[in-house]
């Protein structure tokens, strides 16, 4: 039952014309207190019509106003208030959820079209920082999100395996690297050799030139090149591996960079054949100053191709393949010039398709006030502070509860879980500041803490038997009216996380309804032999269900004892 749409349409049937149900929908707000009501409709788009002022309107139109799924309809100043009939609510509330149990949220929003997004996407021949995170676990959550709302979705890990930091990397691997030692630990030797590299070329700028020049050697497919290049990718898909494993994130496709150098040759030539490029200081390129913006550097003037042509051959091949409805880009804020001319070259080239195409960007995360940089060696990997997560909640578990078993598999679900959450719930654009301490308390805005709700919720049906047949009796007293109301805000809460593309929509949703929960149990006697009892554990049952199924989406998981 949709009782906004019961609302508004009421107002409509009692505006003489004066508007329709799809201009009153759009107007009715939530009161900002609850002695105000549920919902709220301001009466002063209607004082020209009716000549008269918004508070006199509203008193006379709440006049009226009945319905049976209302306890009552109040003029409030100039505001129409409706209160909802609590009983009624919640049973038709508590009933959906126990049916639906995690498909409860789920919409046809996407109508089971495609959804490309590119996300995670970390450089060969380095280590997966924490730099890298970000993009991982909000590029997967939006995956989630998307696919509860009815997308089909194509997770994409867009390597970046290719470029001139490879002809850096064999510059300094050649000059100073040894393969016994390389091998024995190779990422973190690499990253050395690159750190070097950049260190050195202050001094001896002409180690860039020799740079540019074996990764051209490299796309006119070297041998000495390639056999290093694929050394190097090899190696580090290995490290991905791991950390993929523990974050328990999977990709529908692996295609980096390097897949479409031979598809490259062929949309140079399409763009040339829109007539669309020109040159400019010997290298090729699309005008974009008519949006003022940069030319788009699409080739260049040693014959190298940039991330820009890759990214275009890229873009065509997917609508290609997979005739994508919308494709997300998850990288980095400081990539937004690069997808403006992206998306507007593929819009000059007459794919109308290219509309549908967004970036995602997010803020940094940062240590001690400092962004992390590879290039200068400050990097904080990521699979380190994976483990060390881990071995806090370990900890951490076993103080409070040292007769629990599997032990180990919870504490990787906390541990893991506490880096996921404590990046998702702050705004994708805002800038974070590492501390693993803050991540793992076990109260506050954390995710533990929602993790512990959900195991007490568990705890709680394993004593009482979870009721999970139709209820036919509500519950109307407050306490349970508050968690009632945050439970059926839960569908709009996942659409409105896709459509702003915030998973903190939902990391924020769960720690108010954990909280909210939390203060229930706190007040309310759940286990007392009353006729109340098969309501307040389908109320306690709901609650671990959209708690189990908003961690889902985030890339969480939910553990029933911790």
């Amino acid at each position: 039952m949709n009782y906004k749409n019961s609302f508004a349409k009421l107002l409509e049937n009692n505006l003489d014309g004066a508007l329709s149900l799809d201009e009153v929908l759009p107007l009715i707000e939530k009161p900002r207190y609850q002695q105000q009501g549920d919902y709220a409709f301001p009466c002063f788009i209607l004082a020209k019509k009716f000549k008269k002022s918004p508070q006199v309107i509203a008193s006379e139109i709440a006049e009226n106003l009945t319905h049976p799924l209302f306890e009552q309809i109040v003029s409030d100043g100039p505001y129409i208030n409706c209160f909802l009939n609590k009983s009624t609510f919640s049973i038709e509330t508590l009933n959906l959820i126990l049916t639906q149990k995690a498909n409860y949220g789920d919409s046809s929003l996407g109508n089971d079209e495609n959804i490309v997004i590119d996300f995670s996407s970390p450089n060969i021949a380095k280590p997966f920082s924490m730099g890298h995170l970000r993009s991982t676990v909000i590029g997967y959550a939006l995956a989630n999100i998307a696919t509860k709302c009815g997308f089909n979705t194509i997770r994409i890990n867009h390597l970046g395996d290719w470029g001139t930091q490879f002809g850096k990397l064999i510059v300094a691997y050649k000059q100073w690297g040894d393969e016994n030692v390389v091998k024995q630990n190779p990422i973190q030797e690499l990253l050395k050799l690159y750190v070097k590299f950049h260190d050195v070329a202050l001094l001896q700028p002409e180690l860039d030139d020799e740079a540019r020049l074996w990764f051209k050697k490299l796309e006119d497919g070297d041998q000495e090149a390639a056999s290093l290049w694929t050394w190097f990718k090899n190696e580090s898909l290995k490290e991905f591996a791991k950390i993929y494993k523990l974050l328990g994130i999977s990709f529908d496709s692996y295609h980096g960079e390097a897949f479409y150098n031979d598809k490259i040759k062929d949309t140079v030539q399409l763009i040339k054949e829109k007539n669309l490029l020109s040159t400019s200081d010997g290298a090729e390129v699309v005008d974009l100053s008519d949006h003022d913006l940069p030319p788009c550097l699409i080739r260049k003037s040693d014959g190298a191709t940039l991330y820009a042509t890759r990214d275009i051959s890229a873009a065509l091949y997917r609508q290609e393949n997979y005739q994508f409805q919308k494709a997300l880009y998850v990288v980095g804020q400081e990539q937004s010039l690069h997808f403006k001319q992206l998306f507007l070259v593929l819009k000059k080239m007459g794919y109308t398709w290219a509309d549908d195409m967004n970036h995602i960007p997010f803020g940094f995360i940062l240590k001690d006030g400092k962004k992390m940089s590879t290039r200068k060696g400050k990097v904080v990997l990521l699979e380190d502070v994976i483990r060390e997560a881990i071995e806090l909640a370990a900890k951490n578990i076993h103080e409070k509860n040292p007769t629990l078993n599997n032990q180990e598999e919870i504490a990787k679900l906390v541990g893991v879980g506490s880096l996921i959450f404590h990046d998702l719930k702050n705004e994708r654009m805002s800038n974070i500041e590492f501390s693993i301490e803050d991540m793992l308390k076990f109260e506050g805005t954390t995710g533990p803490y929602v993790q512990y709700t959900h195991a007490r919720a568990c705890s709680i049906l394993r004593k009482g038997r979870a009721y999970s047949t139709a209820l036919n009796d509500g519950l109307d007293d407050p306490q349970s009216w508050a968690v009632i109301k945050r439970l059926s805000e839960f569908p709009e809460v996942i659409e409105s996380s896709f459509y702003s593309y915030e998973p903190s929509v939902i990391a924020k949703y769960v720690l108010d309804l954990a909280q909210e929960f939390n203060s229930y149990y706190g007040t309310v006697k759940i286990l007392a032999d009353t006729k109340e009892r098969p309501a307040r554990l389908a109320l306690v049952q709901s609650v671990a269900i959209v708690l189990g199924e908003g961690l889902r989406l985030l890339g969480l998981g939910a553990p029933k004892e911790m």
